[in-house]
């Protein structure tokens, strides 16, 4: 019999913070209203994390274990895990407790109404710098107006999707992920849970702000011709420019100005080639090159070992010979 409900945990370099979470998963497992499995998908940890976590997949059945053969990125551990889930309503969680366990519970609530996703949406983010407030409101009002989905403000990756949303998500081939975006684009029937974020329960977040602007970046390009846009506005722009300048130039000629031979129309000519080209040819490198690595269609991710999943399998066939 599968599970009816996965947890879906990427873990990196989270040592600290696992007795904890631990502890708060086996007091969640119980409350559920149906058989549960947790997956742990370790994103090529360097610290203890794997052997924790094998450990307590070998021990107790409602957990499984998946080692990457290196770091993928959050996204591609997350959707690993996804594709080896079972459950009929699959939750994606961090591992840092700052998506607390118990809102799964509500989350459930929400989708025994019919919602095939829910996400979880932050009212407050305790122990976040103000810098970090302030880019990620930036980051939700700029996705707000140029995306072609709408991704909801204050909202990551702690949701719950229906086993129908997950398929569709699964479906999708593209190598360059954005997760959150993904499930607002796959559509069906979305639903809200608000929380009060709490800070971290332990160790430091592995988010640097590199990796939150190539995740920004990665969201805006995936669902968004506005850079395109952006830029062929901006080469019209300079091009306007160099118009006007040509022009001035021209005036000072017909004023009598005394003009270097042939400079005027160097300098014009430099300005509307180099300012349109460079404009241009860097955006359009940003598409060419995530269509590169589409195209060279590389597998998203490499397993090194997967402990529970064999056994779980072993207890189903056992139980269906019992039948």
């Amino acid at each position: 019999m599968n599970p009816l409900y996965s947890l879906v945990v990427p873990i990196y370099n989270e040592e600290a913070v696992l007795p904890v979470l631990l502890r708060r998963l086996d007091a969640l497992l119980p409350k559920l209203d149906g058989p549960a499995e947790v997956i742990f998908v370790d994103d090529g940890s360097t610290d203890a994390s794997p052997i924790v976590l094998e450990a307590r997949a070998r021990a107790d059945a409602r957990y499984r274990f998946l080692k990457l053969s290196r770091n993928f990125g959050q996204q591609v551990a997350m959707t690993s895990g996804m594709a080896r889930a079972r459950g009929q309503a699959v939750v994606l969680m961090d591992a840092d407790l700052q998506d607390p366990p118990e809102v799964v519970l509500d989350m459930i609530a929400k989708w025994r109404e019919g919602f095939e996703v829910v996400y979880a949406q932050r009212l407050s983010r305790e122990g976040e710098s103000r810098f970090k407030l302030m880019t990620s409101n930036l980051f939700y009002r700029v996705m707000g107006r140029l995306s072609d989905v709408d991704v909801p403000p204050n909202v990551g990756d702690f949701r719950l999707v229906d086993r129908k949303a997950l398929d569709s998500f699964l479906a999708m081939p593209e190598r360059d992920r954005f997760v959150r975006g993904m499930f607002s684009w796959v559509g069906y029937r979305q639903a809200v849970v608000q929380f009060h974020r709490p800070a971290r329960a332990a160790g430091e977040t592995k988010y640097s702000l590199t990796k939150m602007v190539r995740l920004a970046a990665s969201g805006l390009v995936s669902f968004s011709d506005a850079p395109l846009r952006a830029a062929l506005w901006a080469g019209l722009a300079v091009c306007a420019v160099a118009l006007g300048y040509a022009l001035f130039v021209v005036a000072l000629w017909l004023a009598g100005a005394n003009l270097a031979r042939g400079w005027s129309s160097i300098i014009v000519v430099m300005t509307f080639l180099g300012g349109a080209n460079m404009l241009m040819t860097g955006v359009l490198g940003v598409y060419i090159g995530r269509i590169h690595t589409e195209v060279k269609r590389r597998p998203l991710y490499f397993v090194d070992r997967a402990v529970g999943f064999e056994a779980a399998s072993v207890i189903e066939a056992a139980r269906e010979e019992a039948a």
